[in-house]
């Protein structure tokens, strides 16, 4: 962009332009006119705050564009859309270009300026105005002839920064590349020009140069086919001659290898690494003709570093003891044999092996494995033999521990990788592949996560992966883990979103009723695969666990010891990666009885926490949960909600259902803690009365700071001041005596209350009824459900009055006309008085 700049600004003469002469011969052409330029960093100024050229003030890309190319007059064009933050429109763009032609206009760092644009607008416009501004110039600039768009983006998310910057990024794509001509300036072969230039002082002996890559050309003429045939091409000579003094095939590794690594960058990230190279060959008076793969001193810290820092963990020990360690295996192999000590044979291999085939490790592309020829290739030197090399790289076949290779390694096509796992890897690998997309990994992520997502403290059910028609509607406190088909992301919200709206609504085929009761764990898109990959490779390996176990797949014994070790490693890995995948909690929520929209919050889950207690921390923390309620949130409640001046009472029950229903009232742990709140606040005058009915405007049982109350479908809560002033009604004028109430304890009993006057009895018409009784039948096949129903519709209510004596006797009798198999007779005897929480009176005993 700065080359383009000169030409076209001309304010240095083109003579003094370093290799433009080329360019101008090339385009037939003997001078270029001067030409107005604009240029746009997105880093010069904040999209958020004006800036001033000369009396005008500028606020957005396309202010700074027209003032650039027009001056004064061109800014007219855009100064309405300047001030308004809205995009000029395509012909606008045409006029200004066209005024200003031949034009050249270069934008840099664009992804830095339209990320900074949120949802609230700036000064320099909106997210939407300034794409629509590029899109709007791209086209311009195609109806222009002699207008010229010059435009840098990065090539890889890593640099594009943050989820905002990626966003940005792949939209920007999208906007050029329906006009854009792709022009990367880095291409492989220019690299080498531009390593050299910055590393080393200009070549002035080109003779010695031109010779030793001469003694290469005939090396590789020599080899034959134990090179890559593409050396013995004319143009390899040049590729030597442009890369002198590194080799080539540093280059091709370098760029095609390591450079799509996140991180990895293609010019800066090349030239650090081999400064560092450079450095440390200069110093230990490396001798060789050119620098090539095997050259690399891995030995060396900042070197490593360089490398294996953009590497998965795993390879430090690796380098350190198969490759380049001063105790490494090939040092002792080059120390054992003097043919390879001489010229550190097994050193230099397998570092052209770890440079060609460590990459692969990331992730990123297919697996990276070289054979035979394009190992020569990265060590050879003049006046050495290559089968020195041949017989050094089978000896490392047999003594790396890292080393993989894929057949027979003394057959020619034999290809060879290095990896961070032991030699079973490429076994493991095709069986992890060829389990991509299957319902097993789906059953092993659901046990992987029953066995850590659990109800605990906070929850009465954990659901994993459970469609919302098994999600019992029935007011219990419920955890719901999304299936791996509903992943959340910042960027990509909707998939999970939609997947708790459905649950919200429905319960199967009938709609939901107690949807507050409902919390929802869900996958986070980004970190998804990597668990899948996880899961398949701890089912790989166990699949060759079983393989072997049943002859199908022979091996030696350490081995056998290794796969059972990295089956191990990844079981134990499994559940962190499901924690730190499944760490988005997604709480739903409503504003207020007129907002029928639902709001979904996002609560991030720590994975370095259990996550029982990480969900109790976040729930309590936000009040998503609530465990222990104040009554004064209660009272304010009841006063926003439910108490009226017509009606200044609500029934409690009525209160309770209604948090379980409706996502704009709080969340309770449980109905105990309701209860709790209750029974708190009727221990004051502060906050609510309570009565068990109504009747004519009389309360009955009416309590306001005097002891508790039990909950039941009678129980009333009523405004304080209105149960005050009732309480005082109640109070005879003459004797200052409190008249007494009489209710029955059982809703819907046949008692009637009276509220006699002073110095009367009470008249009773019925005795009170003090004892219930009831029998069911119940269907053996569905006991389990039945009993869990009795429990909640009747159990329940009886044992939440401590006077109360509640017996429940069962009995069960099994008759078998065929009569029972022993193993029946034996488990059954047996487990008659072995169920938990029930005491056997009499029987469990088989008759004949």
């Amino acid at each position: 962009m700065l080359a383009v700049l000169h030409l076209a600004s001309r304010n240095v003469p083109l003579k003094k332009l370093h290799g433009l002469d080329t360019v101008l011969d090339a385009a037939q052409v003997k001078d270029v006119p001067k030409a107005n330029v604009a240029v746009l960093d997105g880093n010069e100024h904040s999209p958020g705050q004006s800036w001033k050229r000369g009396k005008l003030v500028v606020r957005t890309l396309w202010g700074e564009l027209a003032w650039q190319l027009g001056g004064a007059e061109g800014f007219e064009l855009v100064r309405e859309s300047d001030e308004r933050g809205s995009s000029p429109g395509k012909e606008v763009l045409r006029e200004l270009l066209q005024r200003s032609a031949p034009c050249v206009v270069l934008m840099d760092e664009l992804v830095a300026w339209v990320r900074q644009f949120k949802e609230v607008p700036l000064s320099g416009g909106n997210y939407d105005s300034n794409l629509s501004f590029l899109q709007a110039l791209t086209e311009a600039v195609k109806l222009v002839p002699n207008a010229v768009l010059l435009a840098s983006l990065p090539e890889s998310d890593a640099e594009a920064g943050s989820d905002d910057g990626v966003r940005v990024l792949k939209n920007l794509e999208k906007v050029f590349g329906r006009l854009q001509a792709i022009w990367k300036p880095v291409a492989s072969t220019e690299a080498f020009e531009i390593v050299r230039r910055r590393l080393f002082e200009p070549i002035t002996d080109t003779a010695a140069r031109d010779e030793t890559c001469k003694g290469f050309v005939a090396l590789y003429e020599s080899a034959g086919a134990a090179v890559p045939s593409f050396t013995h091409e004319s143009r390899y000579a040049d590729e030597l001659r442009a890369a002198y003094p590194i080799h080539p095939e540093v280059f091709r590794r370098l760029y095609e290898g390591w450079s799509p690594l996140p991180g990895f960058q293609r010019t800066r990230g090349v030239l650090k690494l081999m400064a560092h190279v450079i450095h440390r060959l200069w110093a230990d008076k490396d001798a060789d003709a050119m620098i090539l793969a095997g050259s690399l001193p891995l030995f060396d810290p900042r070197v490593r570093s360089e490398l294996i820092n953009h590497l998965p963990p795993g390879w430090d020990p690796v380098v350190e003891r198969d490759i380049d360690g001063n105790r490494s295996e090939t040092v002792q192999l080059d120390l054992q044999d003097t043919r390879f000590g001489e010229v550190q044979a097994a050193r230099r291999v397998a570092r052209a092996l770890f440079l060609a085939t460590a990459p692969s490790s990331a992730g990123v592309g297919k697996r990276s494995d070289v054979n035979r020829a394009e190992v020569m290739l990265g060590v050879l030197l003049p006046g050495q033999s290559h089968a020195t090399y041949r017989d050094a790289l089978l000896r490392l076949t047999e003594r790396l521990h890292h080393l993989n290779l894929s057949g027979d390694k003394e057959h020619e096509s034999t290809t060879f990788w290095f990896d961070t796992r032991a030699t079973l890897r490429r076994e493991m690998e095709d069986r992890r592949n060829q389990l991509e997309g299957k319902p097993e990994v789906v059953v092993k992520m659901k046990e992987t996560l029953e066995g850590i997502v659990r109800a605990g403290k906070l929850f009465d059910g954990v659901h994993v992966f459970t469609p919302h028609a098994d999600v019992p509607d029935d007011g219990f406190l419920r955890m719901v883990v999304l299936d791996p088909s509903t992943p959340y992301s910042k960027d990509e919200p909707r998939l999970a979103f939609d997947a708790v709206q459905e649950f919200l609504k429905q319960n199967g085929s009938r709609p939901r009723h107690r949807a507050n009761r409902l919390l929802f764990l869900a996958p986070e898109l980004a970190t998804l695969d990597r668990l899948r990959v996880n899961l398949r490779t701890a089912m790989a390996w166990q699949q060759i666990l079983d393989a072997i176990e049943d002859d199908r797949l022979v091996i030696d014994k350490p081995q056998a010891r290794q796969a059972e070790k990295e089956r191990d490693a990844a079981e134990a890995s499994l559940g962190r990666v499901a924690r730190e995948c499944f760490k988005w909690l997604l709480v739903p929520r409503g504003d207020s009885p007129s907002e029928k929209r639902v709001e979904i919050e996002t609560y991030p889950l720590a994975a370095s926490v259990a996550l029982e207690k990480e969900l109790e921390r976040t729930t309590s923390d936000n009040e998503l949960v609530i465990s222990k309620w104040s009554p004064l949130h209660l009272r304010e409640l009841l006063k926003s909600l439910y108490w009226k001046a017509e009606q200044p009472h609500i029934g409690a029950l009525a209160v309770w259902s209604d948090s379980e229903k409706y996502l704009y009232l709080p969340r309770l742990r449980d109905r105990t803690v309701f209860e709790e709140t209750i029974r708190e606040g009727l221990r004051s005058t502060e906050f609510f009365g309570a009565a068990f009915g109504e009747k004519n405007g009389a309360y009955e049982g009416l309590r306001l700071g005097d002891g508790p109350a039990q909950l039941d479908d009678t129980l009333l809560l009523i405004e304080p001041e209105v149960a005050a002033a009732k309480r005082a009604d109640s109070i005879d004028s003459g004797t200052g005596e409190r008249r007494k109430t009489v209710r029955t304890p059982f809703a819907g009993s046949s008692q009637v209350s009276r509220t006699p006057s002073s110095g009367q009895s009470l008249p009773v018409t019925e005795v009170p009824a003090t004892r219930f009784f009831a029998q069911f039948e119940v269907k053996p096949s569905a006991a389990k459900l039945a009993l869990a129903e009795l429990h909640d519709e009747l159990i329940r209510h009886f044992i939440a009055d401590p006077d109360a004596k509640v017996t429940l006797r069962v009995e069960l009798t099994a008759e078998l006309p065929e009569g029972a198999s022993a193993q029946l007779r034996r488990v059954t005897s047996e487990n008659a008085d072995k169920v938990p929480n029930v005491a056997l009176k009499s029987g469990g005993v088989w008759e004949e």
